[in-house]
């Protein structure tokens, strides 16, 4: 492993990061990601005008993200494995999708549309004002699904191949993908290095995500097939198989028309079997959480395992 940490070491601090976002969830004041967002809208606002755009947006990506990744670095190699664990926990969001998409679940079924619909609107890009609860339960679902993988699987996989700054690199630069990757004209030329170097980045853990998904189905096949026959129709190379394979996992027909500042869109569909319920949000978080065990148990097997073989 490039952090040069040990199989066993790697195991239990994935447990510990796990743990202490489950019992502190995200930081309520001076979040680290919310100060990088600020960082890098400043940084947006400096570069991204004139010509050659691609380029600013190349230098962008680097002055965000490439200083801090180093320091991320420097932080573990004179600290150790508090360091790791600190920046593993603070680069997770595992509890804060439970904390904004459950209370939507129980906002829905208490039959309290408008305090669903201002909920969903905080952690969805999507008109909500005028939506169903159909409408509301379907983006809480697809926004747990899709966010389980960029949020919790993809740092993990990060953080297993290159320690706290593997994790950190990897959620700075999918913050960048979620702030500058747009194909609006603002974005399209500026952000166009974000979204790549963040698809490269993601390509395994989502399929890695994807596959769990799969082995953790209620419909095992659906999943799959899902998975195999509607992830190349998404615009997303990566949320594709993530949201398709969960969307068959569940059961449930999710993608379709979504509303976009006024303008209602027809995306591709997603899944099979009956629209999003109320519950189906519970659902989803319950397919997020059992990937998680399911990750940390595989590498708790594989360290006891190692440490059985050089014993």
């Amino acid at each position: 492993m490039l952090s040069g940490l040990s199989l066993a070491q790697v195991a239990l601090l994935l447990a510990g990061g796990v743990l202490l976002d489950l019992l502190l969830g995200e930081a309520r004041r001076w979040h680290p990601l919310v100060g990088f967002g600020n960082l890098a809208m400043r940084i947006e606002r400096a570069l991204n005008r004139g010509n050659a755009r691609f380029v600013r947006g190349a230098l962008a990506w680097t002055l965000a993200v490439l200083p801090l990744a180093a320091l991320g670095a420097l932080l573990c190699h004179g600290a150790g494995l508090a360091a790791h664990a600190f920046l593993l926990y603070f680069c997770l969001g595992f509890r804060s999708l439970r904390d904004h998409n459950l209370p939507i679940a129980q906002a829905l079924e208490s039959g309290d549309l408008a305090q669903a619909r201002l909920l969903t609107a905080r952690i969805v890009s999507r008109d909500t004002a005028g939506a169903s609860e159909a409408d509301l339960a379907k983006a809480s679902a697809e926004s747990l699904l899709e966010n389980g993988n960029d949020a919790v699987f993809g740092t993990l996989f990060w953080f297993v191949v290159a320690g706290g700054a593997g994790a950190l690199l990897f959620r700075l630069a999918n913050t960048l993908d979620a702030m500058w990757g747009y194909k609006s004209t603002r974005y399209l030329a500026f952000g166009w290095a974000a979204a790549r170097i963040d698809d490269v980045l993601n390509y395994l853990p989502a399929r890695l995500t994807a596959l769990s998904y799969v082995l953790l189905a209620d419909h095992r096949r659906a999943a799959w097939e899902c998975w195999r026959a509607q992830a190349p129709g998404w615009p997303s190379p990566n949320a594709g198989p993530v949201m398709a394979s969960g969307a068959g996992a569940l059961g449930l027909a999710l993608g379709g028309s979504a509303t976009y500042d006024g303008v209602a869109e027809q995306r591709p569909a997603l899944g099979r079997g009956r629209a999003a319920q109320a519950g189906d949000i519970a659902r989803a978080w319950k397919l997020v959480r059992a990937t998680a065990a399911l990750w940390l148990g595989v590498a708790a097997a594989a360290a006891l395992i190692m440490g059985a073989f050089h014993a």
